[in-house]
């Protein structure tokens, strides 16, 4: 029997994937996203969880982006 599972593929490289599998085990059991770790750069997460990592990405990005004072 074929068992199958609706999700989304993730392609980063091997910082982001790590990001987000650190990212995925803080979270609470009833919120964990990732399905399962393909590669080292290659994750299928529930699809609903894409906004959430696409945005956490944002605001890790924001945080660490440096901007010269005028």
């Amino acid at each position: 029997m074929v068992n199958s599972t609706k999700g989304q593929f993730i392609t980063c490289d091997i910082p982001m994937a790590q990001f987000i599998v650190n990212m995925n085990s803080t979270l609470p059991a009833t919120q964990k996203s990732i399905i399962h770790v393909l590669d080292n750069t290659h994750l299928f997460v529930q699809p609903h969880a894409a906004e959430m990592i696409r945005s956490a990405i944002s605001e890790f990005r924001d945080k660490i982006s440096y901007e010269k004072p005028a």
